[in-house]
C-alpha cells in the first residue's frame, strides 16, 4: 500500500513525480481486480473513464475518446467550465460499468464529457499553481463571509486546473442569499465562482478524521451514498439510546448503525411477537431486551430490580397459558453462567495459593511498630523473659524480665531485675502536694522512659 509501486521510490503521499497506481493516496478508492486479466475484444470495452479530483473527493465519468488506453493513476486533460481540468485516473475496464450501474447513469449518453488528451508538464505546473491557492482564498473568503454576517461555513474550495473557476463547498441551516459575497469573490480573486451546498455528512467526508472504531471514516474512504439514519437502528440492536455515544465526527447518528441492521432483523424473527408483557402471580412482568446471540428475552418484575432470562420456548407457552386466563407461579428462569468468571476464580486460587490476609496485616503491623518503637500501654508480655530490649533510644537497661502478679497496682511495683544504668529507683508511692517543687538545677538526661504508672504532681 503506499506509492512503493509506483516506481517513484518515495513513501506514501510523495504528492510529486507523478500518479499513484496504487491509488493509496486518494479517498474512496476502488480496487481494480480486473487489471491483469487480458483483454479479449477491445471494441466491447467501457469506454468511460472514472477520474477524481482533489485526492478522491470528487469522481466524476468521462469518455475515452482518444486512442489511447490509461491506466490507474494516469493525470489526464478533460473538460472543464470555459476551460479544462485536470484529474487522475482512479478506474477503468469494465468496473466502470458497475459503478455507472450502481450511480445510475447511461454508459452512451451523449452530454458526457470527454478526456481531451494525456497531462502534459506545463498542464500539471499550471495544476500544481492553482491548488497553491486554495488554502489563502479559504481563509480570506471565511473572512469576507463573517464580515457580511451570513450564517454559512465555508469547509472547502476547489480550484479548476486553470485556475478560471472556482467551486465553494459550503453548509448553512437555511437558506442564504450570498449576491454579495460572490460579488467580493469574483471581484477579488479573479474567479468565475460557483457555490454549493452540501450536507453536513458531506463535510465530515471531505475534512476526514478518526472515528470512535479506530480506523478511517467510512464517508472519507468508501461510503459515498448517505442513507438516513434513526434511533429504531439502535433499538433493534439493544443500544442504549445516548446521543454522545451513538453520534459520530458529523454530529448525526453513526451510519454503521444500519450496517448490522438486516442481521438482526433476521434473526430477531424467531422471537414471538406481543410478548412484552407475561401474567404472573409475583405481577406483571415487562420485558426490557431480546439477546439474540443467546436467544433470551429479559424479563422484570414490579418492585423488583433483578432481571429474569427466559427462553423463546418458555415465553411462548406462558404467553398461551396467560391467553387462556391462567397466571403462572413463576417464570423458571434461566441460570446464566459466566465461563470466564470461573476461570479467573480458578487461576486466582493457583496463584495466590493459601496467603492469608490476616497474615499479612499482623505482618505489616509488627513492621510498624518495629520502626516507631512500642508503646508500653500496647505491648503484650508473653513470657517471664522478653529478650534484649531496644527502644531506639540512648537508654540501655539490659535485659529485663517483668514477671507480673495478677495486679500490679496503679504504680506497677516491679522487682528490678537488671542493673540500671542511673541506679535503682524506689517506689514510694504517692507523693504530697508540697506546693512548688525546688528547682535544683539541671535533671540528667536519662533518655526516654516508659512510666506505665501515673505522675501526679
Amino acid at each position: 500500500m503506499g506509492c512503493g509501486s509506483c516506481g517513484t521510490g518515495k513513501p506514501g503521499g510523495c504528492k510529486s513525480n507523478g500518479g499513484c497506481s496504487s491509488g493509496a493516496c486518494n479517498r474512496l478508492n476502488v480496487h481494480d481486480w480486473l487489471r491483469d486479466l487480458p483483454i479479449d475484444d477491445i471494441d466491447s470495452q467501457c469506454k468511460v473513464v472514472e477520474v477524481s479530483f482533489k485526492q478522491g473527493s470528487r469522481k466524476e465519468f468521462f469518455r475515452n475518446t482518444t486512442l489511447q488506453l490509461f491506466e490507474k493513476g494516469d493525470y489526464v486533460t478533460v473538460e472543464g467550465v470555459n476551460g479544462f481540468d485536470l484529474g487522475e485516473v482512479s478506474l477503468t475496464g469494465e468496473l466502470v460499468r458497475l459503478q455507472l450501474k450502481k450511480r445510475g447513469l447511461d454508459e452512451f449518453n451523449p452530454d458526457m464529457k470527454k478526456i481531451l488528451r494525456p497531462s502534459a508538464d506545463r498542464e500539471i505546473e499550471t495544476f500544481k499553481i492553482s491548488k497553491s491557492r486554495e488554502a489563502d482564498i479559504l481563509a480570506r473568503s471565511r473572512t469576507h463571509a463573517s464580515n457580511l454576517k451570513l450564517a454559512m461555513k465555508l469547509s472547502e474550495i476547489e480550484m479548476q486546473a486553470d485556475g478560471k473557476k472556482a467551486t465553494f463547498f459550503y453548509t448553512a441551516d437555511d437558506r442564504i442569499d450570498f449576491r454579495e459575497l460572490i460579488r467580493i469573490f469574483a471581484g477579488e480573486f479573479k474567479v468565475k465562482v460557483e457555490m454549493r451546498q452540501i450536507g453536513i455528512r458531506q463535510e465530515a467526508a471531505k475534512l476526514g478524521g478518526i472515528g470512535s472504531c479506530g480506523r478511517e471514516l467510512c464517508c472519507s474512504t468508501w461510503l459515498h451514498d448517505f442513507k438516513s439514519v434513526n434511533t429504531t437502528a439502535a433499538r433493534y440492536q439493544n443500544l442504549s439510546i445516548n446521543q454522545t455515544k451513538l453520534s459520530g465526527q458529523c454530529g448525526r447518528l453513526k451510519c454503521c448503525l444500519n450496517f448490522e441492521l438486516d442481521t438482526y432483523l433476521d434473526a430477531l424473527q424467531g422471537f414471538p411477537d406481543y410478548a412484552d408483557t407475561l401474567q404472573t402471580a409475583m405481577g406483571q412482568a415487562f420485558l426490557i431486551k431480546k439477546d439474540i446471540f443467546k436467544n433470551l428475552m429479559w424479563y422484570t418484575l414490579p418492585n423488583n430490580t433483578k432481571h429474569y432470562p427466559l427462553t423463546i420456548d418458555r415465553v411462548v407457552e406462558i404467553k398461551k397459558l396467560n391467553q387462556q386466563g391462567v397466571v403462572v407461579d413463576e417464570l423458571q428462569a434461566v441460570e446464566i453462567t459466566s465461563s470466564k468468571s470461573k476461570e479467573v476464580e480458578s487461576s486466582f486460587v493457583e496463584l495466590v495459593g493459601q496467603i492469608s490476609l490476616k497474615t499479612l496485616e499482623k505482618n505489616d503491623r509488627r513492621r510498624r511498630d518495629q520502626q516507631r518503637g512500642f508503646n508500653n500501654n500496647d505491648r503484650n508480655f508473653n513470657g517471664p523473659n522478653n529478650g534484649p530490649r531496644n527502644n531506639n533510644g540512648p537508654r540501655n537497661d539490659g535485659p529485663r524480665n517483668d514477671q507480673r502478679g495478677p495486679n500490679n497496682g496503679p504504680n506497677n511495683n516491679r522487682p528490678n531485675n537488671g542493673p540500671r544504668s542511673n541506679g535503682p529507683r524506689p517506689n514510694n508511692g504517692p507523693r504530697p502536694n508540697n506546693g512548688p517543687r525546688p528547682n535544683n538545677g539541671p535533671r540528667p538526661n536519662n533518655g526516654p522512659s516508659n512510666n506505665t504508672g501515673q505522675a501526679q504532681s
